[in-house]
């Protein structure tokens, strides 16, 4: 599927898609009947400060077809520049709509990531969920990264989600994709495994209405204050620095 370059904006030299949720699971399930292999990349305050200096992310981040707005930051530089994004695209809930359309497309699965037990106690839930849910292989993010290889490649999953955290996640994607022999959507999801688990809860609706998850998070995950005050450097760049 062409994505026009319309349909892009770009933040601080990352290309963001301006898609909404039904265009974009429309798109990526349409990719799954072709043999090319897409990566998903997540554009947020967060990740555009992990990898603002590293142009061979950006490059390789900037080539592929899906960017998603995954952030109200990301929104909000668009919107402070006058662009296109007008709503975020996050992760989670992209997520969650790829496995219920994975039910009805018959498209297989493979979870990586999490502690040990975690990704299994996911494909659990989910499958009490999902009744017809073709969950075919799990991994937790404690094994090297060539075992992660060998057990994605004998599932043979079409749909790959990796939660490994930032920025590992997206490094593992770069650096082995060439290696997954079957995989045709590459997905880094952060925390949602654990979400999905049952372990960790997601933030309640009026966080999540607000576009404040990433408050609660920080309340009740303080080691993350550290990571959230990159965001102060994000709106001085968004406001000071051009393209």
């Amino acid at each position: 599927m062409k994505v026009d370059d319309l349909m892009k904006d770009n933040i601080l030299g990352f290309d963001v898609l301006n898609y909404d949720y039904e265009k974009l699971v429309e798109a990526l399930f349409e990719e799954l009947n072709g043999n090319d292999q897409h990566f998903i990349v997540n554009i947020n305050p967060f990740i555009m400060m992990n990898f603002r200096k590293n142009e061979e992310y950006k490059r390789v981040f900037n080539q592929e077809k899906y960017q998603i707005p995954d952030g109200i930051g990301t929104v909000w530089a668009s919107k402070f520049n006058k662009k296109i994004i007008k709503s975020r695209v996050t992760g989670i809930d992209l997520a969650e709509q790829i496995l219920e359309k994975s039910v009805s497309e018959n498209r297989t699965v493979f979870l990586c990531g999490a502690a040990p037990g975690v990704a299994e106690k996911c494909a659990s839930e989910l499958r009490k969920k999902y009744k017809d849910i073709k969950i075919v292989g799990t991994c937790d993010g404690y094994i090297s990264q060539a075992d992660m290889v060998k057990k994605i490649n004998k599932s043979k999953s079409e749909i790959v989600l990796v939660g490994l955290g930032s920025p590992n996640q997206e490094k593992f994607i770069v650096e082995n994709r060439a290696k997954l022999k079957y995989a045709k959507i590459l997905f880094p999801v952060g925390g949602v495994i654990d979400v999905f688990s049952g372990n960790i809860k997601r933030a309640p609706k009026l966080f999540i209405k607000t576009h404040t998850e990433w408050l609660y998070r920080t309340i009740t995950q303080p080691k993350r204050i550290w990571r959230n005050l990159s965001l102060i450097k994000f709106v001085f760049l968004v406001i000071f620095v051009k393209k």
